[in-house]
């Protein structure tokens, strides 16, 4: 994790503590990173201000975590790409081949792992 702090959105993100979101959400801010929750239900998770989609984030993201299923993540292509993270993690459960590719041909780096993992064995990294 030699990069440092670094600005990681969070889809699907979870008030409830027994999500692994919301693990994610904990373990990030417990690693030194800013997250941006992104749930539109829920004006705050873990005493961070949540935005309601991806199109409300105005800065650059470095990493854009994922935990929503292949449907609803096929129906946020666009705002995902228009995002343009430096990376995609897709979680386990929220795999999406297709956005995949989609996310690679348009230079976005994309990994297929949990993020808890990633975070507890330091290789959460937008490398």
């Amino acid at each position: 994790m030699g990069e440092g702090k670094l600005k990681v959105a969070v889809l699907g993100a979870s008030p409830k503590p027994e999500r692994y979101s919301n693990m994610a959400i904990n373990s990030l801010l417990e690693h030194g990173h800013e997250v941006i929750p992104v749930n539109p239900a829920h004006p705050e998770i873990s005493n961070i201000p949540t935005v309601s989609g991806l199109n409300d984030i105005e800065e650059d993201i470095d990493i854009l975590t994922m935990y929503v299923n292949q449907q609803r993540s096929s129906d946020l292509s666009e705002d995902i790409l228009s995002l343009n993270p430096a990376k995609i993690i897709f979680n386990p459960g929220a795999e999406n081949p297709v956005l995949m590719v989609a996310c690679q041909h348009a230079g976005i780096l994309t990994e297929e792992a949990c993020t808890l993992v990633l975070l507890n064995t330091e290789q959460f990294s937008i490398t």
